[in-house]
């Protein structure tokens, strides 16, 4: 009987996965040294190198190894598109899915949006990611990649334009708090010395109120926080963000209040999109007011006009009705700015990323059918 031979098949680790302390005791469970991990991390984030064979302060013996056991895998990039203000998008695949990746110059600062999830656990009423669905959750690899990836792109077009990421935030395709573990490990990189560097004032986690992970993230993380907020009374929060049915507006604040309480410079930034004859009248500002001075959370808010998408039956409001807007909470005291629509003709304006989502949840097909029989 001829013997036939049984090709073994090795699953490589990817070492984007890894945070540092990760990667040193990935390290160590190789029989390796702590700062030869130190080393590794540098190449691949520092220096955007996934080739062992590149990383020349390495022994000979120690790349072999690890060239046997791990890789650098940084996602696919399948579509690279600017937008005529200077915007970028880039469009990943991620195993069959695509999620998208945007960076916003704005004078010396250059702001890069992160997705944690393909489409959303979440299903706020007004966001374009939320009826794509939800597929799963993004690795480490995933969410840190994407970063790799912009810094990579943008270091090409230095001198040309003098573009690089000041500040990073999760407010892409997802809910952030829904894959806490893998976001964590992936902001700890985007601050660490030896990746990329970011201040904690320059890493947001803007979150749609998943409370108890609010209450996780003040043990594990000091990154800025953000709150999609977009009303300020249950009864429309319930509408629009229905996650307030499980955690409601008293139950966010308080989560707020003291995560804002770790020190100075720690204001909570709360997002409310506008939306016409909606959110946007008067009495809405005068209600929001009342809450954030009744709560005391230390507060800013970011008003962000509606950016339309096919079949919403949400409009975007006027100027004049926006402008009022913010003039009102300023006479109040607070800092209220208005985010400008960036990327709208590539459709990466806030609100509107979509990707490819081979949704599990049914909710892709259910809003494809209420736009053919509207």
């Amino acid at each position: 009987m001829q013997d036939t031979a049984i090709e073994k098949v090795v699953t490589k680790t990817n070492l984007m996965n890894f945070c540092q302390k990760d990667l040193q005791a990935y390290f160590a469970s190789i029989d390796e040294k702590p700062f030869r991990a130190k080393q590794v991390f540098k190449w691949i984030h520092q220096k955007g190198i996934t080739s062992f064979d590149d990383m020349s302060d390495l022994s000979k013996a120690l790349r072999q190894k690890l060239m046997d056991v791990a890789e650098v895998v940084a996602p696919k990039v399948v579509l690279d598109k600017p937008s005529n203000d200077g915007t970028h998008k880039w469009l990943i695949d991620v195993g069959g899915n695509l999620v998208e990746t945007v960076y916003i110059p704005e004078g010396s600062r250059g702001t890069l949006c992160v997705s944690s999830q393909v489409g959303c656990t979440l299903n706020c009423s007004f966001c374009s990611t939320g009826k794509q669905g939800f597929n799963r959750n993004l690795t480490v690899a995933e969410i840190i990649g994407q970063v790799w990836t912009a810094v990579r792109a943008l270091s090409k077009q230095q001198g040309e334009h003098d573009r690089h990421v000041t500040n990073v935030v999760m407010m892409g395709m997802g809910e952030p708090l829904m894959n806490f573990d893998a976001v964590v490990s992936a902001m700890d990189i985007m601050m660490d010395d030896l990746a990329y560097g970011l201040s904690k004032r320059r890493v947001t986690l803007s979150t749609s109120g998943v409370v108890p992970r609010i209450y996780d993230l003040l043990e594990q993380s000091d990154v800025s926080l953000a709150v999609s907020l977009h009303a300020p009374n249950d009864a429309l929060r319930n509408e629009l963000v229905p996650i307030n049915k499980k955690y409601n507006i008293d139950e966010l604040m308080a989560a707020c209040k003291l995560y804002a309480q770790r020190g100075p410079h720690k204001e909570i930034t709360f997002e409310y999109t506008l939306m016409e004859h909606v959110n946007d009248e008067l009495e809405h500002a005068k209600e929001l007011v009342t809450l954030l001075k009744s709560k005391q959370v230390p507060a800013k808010i970011n008003l962000i006009p509606f950016n339309p998408y096919p079949g919403t039956p949400y409009k975007k409001p006027s100027n004049n009705r926006t402008h009022r807007f913010q003039q009102y909470l300023m006479e109040a005291g607070f800092v209220a700015t208005i985010r400008k629509t960036r990327g709208d003709d590539i459709d990466a304006a806030c609100g509107q990323l979509a990707g490819k989502v081979q949704d599990k949840t049914k909710r892709q097909a259910r809003y494809q059918r209420s736009l053919s029989e509207a």
